[in-house]
């Protein structure tokens, strides 16, 4: 038997000699790690809804487009410039990336809908109804009426627009558009629908129409899209999605701009970015407070125990050996703790992960960053949390042990046995 698991056995043994003392501590210590994890998982839960809710209404979680069309978002600025693309070879190719899960080409247009003396501003966008359901949530949004057709000349438009026109489904509405040949667009269309995301800018402003139609109305020739919105499976990949489809889309031999939702839904990714920064505070929280209590406990168990480290000294134990005592002490109680709270965690995250907890009956929609979200408590997997709770917990108890190990040390073996 080695010297090194001498020291463990011994740490063991001593370990559980004041078993009540050991098992509160030990609960202590767990109780953090569950606390720790269940809290970051909560926290990247809210991050991961907050991220879904708020590409999935419109923007999708990637977006390609002409190098030049951002910001300016110019009418000419589409895809290939005036001599367009081939959208459906664009799609088979974005749809052979891993990770794609939808992808639905879009025009985009500014102008005016009216109905009888009412008049409002509105940002178009054309899209494809049988494809943009699987980038973005705009048309599930409907609440009255429908979604509109494809080749139908209809519109979506948004509960606050259709407030401020007095208008529902079934209404007709004038719309006006400048063309990019300069001429003005104009036509009738119906309301097919009324939709409503939750966020008041946008139901405001924003009508939907199908993309040809739309084309038709804007002068642009069915090959020239302004983008192409694209859903994936996770959303945390899209930087790296992003990557790999502008290399695969290269070989089509047009200049594209291909970003990712980091990049022009930036306000959200702050908001995000500052919000999982948060997880190493509330690590830092939960386990400073339990150093204290652990070093106080373990301070108790050697106070009680210096008569026998003053035998240790006396018969030729070194001071390291009594340190390492204490300290290997400290290390199995971290151990049996993080077992303990890992068999508490697991199945609380499983069960709450499949089992979010509805809120909805004391709060409403949660609005921030543009994105919508449900007041639901869910928790997200990740390696992330439980790794850094572990480590933390293992820190503490290593901590909290060093000033006992320094005191049973600094003891000096003739008072300890003289009881002074």
């Amino acid at each position: 038997m080695t010297d090194s698991s001498i020291w463990w056995r011994i740490a063991w043994r001593n370990l559980w000699r004041n078993r009540r003392r050991t098992a509160i501590t030990a609960s202590a210590l767990a109780f953090g790690f569950f606390v720790s994890v269940f809290m970051i998982g909560v926290a990247d839960g809210i991050v991961d809804s907050m991220v879904e809710d708020g590409t999935r209404i419109v923007t999708g979680q990637i977006q390609v487009h002409d190098p030049g069309y951002r910001p300016e978002r110019s009418l000419h600025s589409t895809l290939g410039g005036r001599d367009g693309v081939d959208v459906s070879a664009f799609l088979d190719r974005i749809g052979e990336v891993g990770g794609v899960t939808g992808a639905a080409p879009r025009v985009y247009g500014g102008g005016l809908l009216s109905s009888g003396e009412e008049t409002v501003a509105a940002g178009f966008m054309g899209v494809d109804p049988l494809l943009e359901p699987g980038v973005s949530g705009i048309l599930a949004a409907v609440t009255e009426g429908r979604a509109p057709r494809p080749g139908a000349r209809e519109v979506a438009i948004g509960s606050e627009m259709a407030r401020k026109l007095g208008v529902g489904a079934g209404a007709e509405l004038v719309l006006v558009v400048p063309a990019a040949d300069g001429s003005m667009g104009n036509d009738l269309y119906t309301v097919s629908g009324v939709f409503r995301t939750g966020l008041p800018g946008l139901d405001a402003f924003q009508a939907v129409v199908p993309i040809d139609v739309f084309q038709d109305l804007l002068a642009l020739e069915p090959n020239r899209i302004h983008e192409i919105g694209i859903d994936l499976r996770s959303a945390s990949a899209a930087r790296d999605v992003a990557t790999e489809m502008e290399v695969v889309l290269s070989s089509l031999g047009v200049e594209v701009a291909v970003e990712p939702w980091t990049v022009f839904r930036r306000e959200l990714y702050e908001y995000v970015s500052m919000a999982s920064a948060a997880n190493s505070i509330i690590v830092f929280i939960v386990f400073a407070m339990a150093i204290f209590g652990v070093a106080n406990t373990m301070l108790m168990a050697t106070y009680e125990r210096r008569r026998e480290f003053a035998v240790v000294r006396a018969l030729g134990g070194t001071p390291g050996s009594v340190a390492r005592t204490v300290v290997f002490e400290g290390i199995v109680l971290g151990v049996v703790s993080l077992i303990a709270g890992a068999l508490i965690t697991a199945p609380v995250m499983m069960w709450v992960h499949a089992h979010p907890i509805d809120l909805s009956g004391f709060t409403d929609e949660i609005r921030a960053a543009g994105s919508v979200m449900r007041p639901l408590i869910q928790v997200a997997y990740s390696v992330k949390g439980p790794l850094i709770s572990s480590v933390a917990l293992l820190l503490t108890s290593l901590f909290a042990a060093l000033y006992p190990a320094f005191r049973a040390v600094r003891v000096p073996p003739a008072d300890a046995l003289a009881g002074r």
